[in-house]
């Protein structure tokens, strides 16, 4: 397991993360989003201990020991892999030869480093490429050799700062099913990404952040509850809608318009949709097609975090 208790960095006066707990379980995927300039980054720096907090504690429980990164920071790390944003993997080296010198760095050597190395390779669909160089690689291959690289010592936490950026669909689904494989082998994995159906697929539990602070933290069911609308209805319809005064009118929530396209959230399909149509019609709106859906991810992120740019 990865706990982190009260995590605090600021850069000057500005604190970046302040207060951030979470903790990751054996056998669980748990995804971190937030908007740029959110703090991410900079909690998984200091969670793989690479920027050191201000305040607060990181723990790796594997067992019956529970190691404080702070105070344990070499045993803490060998029981952590990190796969980062950027690929970290020498392009001039065959694939094994890569794997064998990040086993090198921790400590394996002989028979064991050879089966660790192998069996990385094997998971991420590389073996047959062994002793081919990365430069030979397209770019979801690379990404793959990224993911043995953090395996190979067998770590028992494991952190993915956004995997799939730049890969095509097939690598991605390949890189999904050595996400759940670990998951199913007991590792605590912890997933970066801005694609909400990634976490939507992939995680267990989801945690949000927003100006360095935790804004929610609950299962994909629990974040859904939060909504005041579970229902989207979507509708053609003719000209320019009072958004305002149909809310008033139906109680719909987060109303949008464009063009000819009106979305609307709704509590109760049935009757918020005989309601809509109803005010439409009465105010000389004509509805060329309607269609429904649940809400999603993206409507909670966009709940929580807002809609204004963060570039």
């Amino acid at each position: 397991m990865l706990e982190a208790r009260g995590l605090f960095k600021s850069y000057g006066d500005r604190a970046v993360v302040a207060d951030l707990s979470l903790d990751v379980g054996a056998g669980e995927i748990v995804g971190l989003l937030g908007p740029n300039g959110a703090g991410k980054s900079t909690t998984v720096a200091m969670l793989c201990g690479l920027v050191g907090a201000d305040r607060g504690e990181v723990f790796i429980v594997s067992g019956a020991s529970r190691l404080a990164l702070d105070e344990n920071a070499h045993a803490a790390k060998r029981r952590i892999g990190v796969v980062p944003q950027e690929l970290s993997i020498y392009e001039n080296l065959g694939a094994a030869a890569n794997l064998e010198l990040f086993g090198a760095l921790y400590g394996l050597a002989g028979a064991l480093l050879r089966q660790r190395v192998d069996a990385a390779l094997s998971l991420v669909g590389l073996a047959d490429r062994a002793r081919d160089k990365p430069q030979s690689f397209s770019g979801g291959m690379k990404r793959r050799l990224n993911i043995a690289a953090a395996l190979v010592h067998d770590p028992d936490v494991l952190i993915f700062d956004e995997p799939t950026v730049g890969v095509d669909p097939q690598s991605r689904n390949a890189i999904f099913d050595n996400l759940e494989t670990l998951r199913n082998r007991g590792k605590a994995l912890l997933y970066t990404t801005h694609y909400m159906e990634e976490a939507e697929r992939l995680c267990d539990r989801v945690v949000i952040m927003d100006h360095g602070r935790v804004v929610a933290s609950d299962t994909l069911g629990g974040l859904y509850k939060r909504l005041p609308a579970v229902e989207t209805l979507e509708l053609e319809v003719e000209g320019a809608v009072d958004l305002v005064a149909l809310a008033a009118a139906t109680r719909v929530t987060r109303p949008a318009q464009e063009g000819t396209r009106l979305q609307v959230g709704v509590a109760e399909l049935g009757r918020s949709t005989a309601q809509i149509l109803t005010w439409l019609a009465a105010h000389g709106h004509g509805v060329h097609r309607i269609s429904s859906g649940r809400a999603d991810l993206e409507d909670v992120f966009l709940s929580l975090t807002g809609r204004q740019l963060r570039d």
